[in-house]
């Protein structure tokens, strides 16, 4: 015996019809204030992007993730294995401020600054309105058309899609080694161009087919904003008092009194980049990117009626209550904040310009090359930050009797490079009680960088003092 589920009432997803096939959106352009902000913003965060891999802060790239030698350069300093606390505080900083930006600006985030919103509103749908047209009501795609057109849109598409691709390579890469690689046979460096090409193809699928649907289905944001939202946060809404109820103007409404100032004329949807409509209050397909708020607006001064039918607001203020801008959240997040930045900088500020690491050498852990002497090898690890070539100088602070030797002493090491020495400490057997010697090795150079680390030897029990 078969069960059938309930159909589902009403459209599930924006951008899927009542039984279940892909409604495709072609939203609506409002010009009006919000999208001129919007613009400069968009445009400016394109060539923030475009150009950031090119900058350089103190001899480093701005921005380099390189990944295979786990090394990250965020403007000018750069990451270590080591580095774990830092890198934590400044990705936990990022968070509770994408926290505290969304409990004040609501999704501001989405509209305005996410890649996504940034490329597929200001880069790809002009271009697919340039090639069609402009979109008609109803989220209907232009009136002009032809196989032409859309070889020439796909074709502007992929070029675009390319660029950006080498364009994100280069954050992972370097410009040097993308530039060379451009230059060479794929055969050469087949790896870097099965990435570049499938992050092509990624953005592709991404901005030609699932467009809004990565916003709706794939972001977790959108979901995340019931926790993160409260009835004071900003976000783009819908005075139902003064809106409601909604009609064609110069009817009376059927009860008592007249109709609102919304005639339901239904461009707030038809420009909704994700096709929704925002008289049906908060949803969480709504990226704040103010589209609808420059269509009523234009409405409302074409039927002689003040602007802000749909505004930026809160859902306080919309119901008539007084708005709170200090709350508990917006006192809690930034106090967060101000404690994770303090012990990022404090961290980061006391951080030398080499990392050393000492560590036991490979193969018996000590030797009686003659009688009476015992030997350990370490292994001493040096990681150069700076950006000139230096020389580290190894010794034995704590203890005159003993003899160390190395191969190069001392050990010049190239920036940016992380090299290991053998060195060998030889103390004699007396200096170890219960098979153990603790001495301090001494690390320094003529720049100022010194470092003490202890490190216990290892050697025969019976020893004494």
């Amino acid at each position: 015996m078969s069960h059938e589920a309930p159909a589902p009432e009403g459209r599930v997803l924006a951008t899927l019809h009542e039984d279940g096939t892909r409604r495709w959106l072609y939203p609506r352009v409002s010009r009006g204030p919000w999208l001129r902000a919007r613009r400069i913003v968009a445009y400016g965060l394109i060539a923030v992007f475009t150009l950031l891999p090119y900058v350089y802060i103190g001899g480093k790239p701005a921005v380099l993730l390189n990944i295979p030698a786990r090394e990250f350069t965020l403007f000018g300093f750069t990451f270590l294995p080591t580095d774990t606390v830092l890198l934590a505080l400044f990705l936990v900083s990022l968070v509770v401020g994408i926290f505290l930006a969304t409990a004040l600006l609501g999704r501001v985030w989405c509209g305005w600054m996410c890649p996504q919103t940034v490329y597929m509103e200001f880069v790809y749908r002009p271009i697919e309105r340039f090639f069609t047209g402009p979109p008609k009501a109803g989220h209907r795609p232009g009136k002009k058309s032809g196989p032409l057109r859309k070889v020439l849109m796909y074709a502007t598409f992929l070029a675009i899609s390319c660029f950006l691709a080498h364009t994100f390579l280069a954050y992972f890469v370097g410009v040097e080694n993308l530039a060379r690689w451009v230059r060479q046979s794929p055969l050469e460096h087949p790896i870097p161009f099965l990435v570049m090409v499938a992050t092509t193809a990624a953005m592709m699928f991404d901005f030609c087919f699932f467009r809004e649907q990565t916003c709706l289905v794939a972001c977790p944001y959108g979901r995340f904003q019931s926790v993160m939202l409260d009835r004071d946060s900003l976000i783009v809404s819908y005075d139902e008092r003064r809106g409601e109820p909604r009609g064609k103007r110069g009817k009376k409404h059927r009860g008592d009194g007249e109709l609102g100032d919304c005639i339901d004329c239904g461009l707030c949807v038809d420009t909704c980049p994700t096709g929704i409509d925002i008289r049906d209050g908060l949803q969480l397909e709504c990226v704040a990117c103010t589209q609808c708020i420059d269509a009523c607006a234009h409405v409302m001064d074409r039927i002689g009626k003040p602007r802000g039918l749909i505004r930026l607001s809160s859902q306080a203020r919309i119901a008539g209550e007084p708005g709170r801008l200090l709350r508990p959240r917006v006192i809690l997040y930034p106090a967060v904040m101000a404690v994770l930045v303090t012990a990022f900088l404090v961290v980061l500020l006391n951080k030398k310009s080499a990392d050393v690491v000492l560590l036991r050498g490979m193969g018996l852990p000590f030797m009686e090359s003659t009688p009476g002497e015992i030997t350990n090898h370490i292994r001493v690890k040096i990681k150069n930050r700076g950006t000139e070539e230096a020389a580290y100088r190894v010794e034995v602070a704590d203890r005159p009797e003993a003899v160390l030797m190395t191969n190069e002493n001392p050990i010049r090491v190239a920036p940016g490079e992380f090299r290991t020495e053998s060195v060998f400490v030889v103390l004699p057997r007396s200096a170890f009680v219960n098979g153990t010697c603790y001495v301090t090795l001494w690390i320094s150079d003529d720049n100022g960088f010194s470092k003490n680390l202890s490190f216990p030897l290892l050697g025969p029990r019976g020893g004494s003092s």
